[in-house]
């Protein structure tokens, strides 16, 4: 009776390797890993792709947001910038500079160019501002285009000076 047992024993052994061994059984199981690795990879490609679209298309939207959230910025202890000098903040997420001028007048615009988006700088010895990029030129007191490519002015926001601050807000 051992010996009917034993035998049935290894045919089904047999029978369950014989199962694991099917060629079409196989071919199945390298389908489907074959489908879920391509899905995988779909999905990779897909987010490498659409990520960085989803980026470009969404910054302009929540930089324009960002700026209009921010109306103005309080620079301590600037009230002490020396006159003929000029002092790089941002306003916002955007670049923007506040001169002290000779006179003793103060404006503050954005230090953004209008022809390409470099950022401009102030030159102390012409007193103007310039782009290096483009050699595009603007007036440091109004911000308006004197020479270059840019085709409008800087924008320019209202300046408060107080004692120990100098706060800088949307015109």
């Amino acid at each position: 009776m051992s010996d009917i047992r034993e035998s049935t024993d290894r045919e089904n052994i047999a029978a369950a390797f014989d199962e694991e061994l099917d060629p079409e059984a196989a071919e199945f199981t390298r389908l489907g890993f074959v489908k879920v690795i391509g899905g995988i990879m779909t999905l990779a490609y897909a987010g490498a792709i659409g990520y960085p679209v989803y980026k470009y298309l969404s910054t302009p939207v929540e930089k324009s947001a960002e700026m209009a959230a921010v109306k103005e910025v309080n620079l301590p202890n600037l009230d002490k910038l020396p006159k003929g000098s000029a002092y790089m903040f941002k306003f916002g997420v955007r670049p923007s500079l506040l001169i002290h001028h000779a006179d003793d007048t103060w404006t503050a615009l954005t230090a953004v160019c209008t022809h390409m988006g470099c950022t401009v700088a102030y030159n102390t010895a012409t007193a103007g501002i310039e782009c290096h990029c483009h050699g595009g030129r603007y007036d440091a007191k109004t911000g308006e285009n004197i020479s270059g490519p840019p085709p409008r002015p800087l924008k320019k926001f209202v300046v408060t000076v107080a004692a120990g601050s100098v706060t800088v807000r949307r015109a």
